[in-house]
C-alpha cells in the first residue's frame, strides 16, 4: 500500500504546482522558437522520408492522457507498416516495423511531430511519458501522480534509462521528476536526452520491439 506523503510535503508539492507550469510553459516557448531553425527543416525533410519509405499516412495520431489525465490527440511520425494477416488484423510490432522504422526509433526522429503537441501546450519537452489510456485505470494512486505535471517528449526516465527499465522503475522515476521538478532539472535532462540518443541507450526492451504492455500492479 502507497503511504500519504506528510500534510506539509503536499502543501509544498501543491505550492510548486501552482507556480512551476507558467515558468515551465514560457521556457518551452522560448527554447523551441529560437531552435526552430534547426527543427523545422529536419521535421520537413523526415516526413518526406516517411512518405517514400513508408508510405501515406505520414503522421501517427493517436489519443494520449495529458496534464490531470485529460486526453490529447498526440502525434509522431509513422514507424511501423499496415501489414495485415489472413485474418485482417495488423501483424506484430516486430514484423510491422522495418529497418527504416527502427532507425528513425533509435534516432528518436519519430518523436519531433511531438513538438507541435508542446506549441499548443499539450506536451512539455520534459515531462513524463505520455502513455496509453487504458493504463490510467492500471495505475497505483502513487503512481497516478505522474499525470500531475504536462507529459514529455523526454524525461527523467528517459534519461535513466528509457525502455531497458522495468515499468516499476519507469514510474517511481516519473514521480520523482514530479517531486523533483524545476527549470534546472530540465535543462539537465535535455542535455542528457541529447548523448542518450547519440549513444541509442534503451531503445527497447529486452525480447521485444518496443516495450510489453503494462497491465498493472
Amino acid at each position: 500500500m502507497t503511504q500519504e506523503r506528510p500534510v506539509w510535503t503536499r502543501w509544498g508539492a501543491y505550492r510548486r504546482s501552482q507556480r512551476f507550469p507558467l515558468r515551465k510553459r514560457l521556457m518551452d516557448l522560448v527554447l523551441l522558437i529560437a531552435a526552430a531553425p534547426a527543427w523545422v527543416p529536419i521535421l520537413v525533410l523526415v516526413a518526406v522520408v516517411v512518405r517514400l519509405r513508408i508510405g501515406s499516412p505520414v503522421l501517427f495520431r493517436q489519443n494520449r492522457p495529458g496534464l490531470n489525465g485529460e486526453i490529447y490527440r498526440m502525434i509522431k511520425f509513422r514507424s511501423m507498416t499496415e501489414e495485415r494477416g489472413p485474418d485482417g488484423a495488423l501483424l506484430p510490432d516486430a514484423q510491422r516495423l522495418g529497418p527504416f522504422g527502427r532507425w528513425l526509433r533509435s534516432t528518436s526522429l519519430d518523436e519531433l511531430p511531438e513538438l507541435l503537441n508542446v506549441l499548443r501546450g499539450e506536451m512539455s519537452l520534459v515531462g513524463p511519458r505520455p502513455l496509453l489510456v487504458q493504463y490510467l485505470e492500471r495505475y497505483s494512486p502513487e503512481q497516478r501522480r505522474r499525470q500531475d505535471l504536462p507529459p514529455g517528449i523526454t524525461g527523467w526516465a528517459q534519461v535513466n534509462g528509457r525502455n531497458a527499465l522495468e515499468w516499476s522503475e519507469k514510474f517511481a522515476c516519473d514521480v520523482w521528476y514530479v517531486d523533483h521538478a524545476s527549470l534546472g532539472l530540465d535543462a539537465w535532462i535535455l542535455m542528457r536526452t541529447l548523448w542518450t540518443v547519440v549513444r541509442r541507450d534503451g531503445i527497447s526492451a529486452a525480447g521485444e520491439a518496443t516495450m510489453p504492455e503494462f497491465r498493472g500492479n
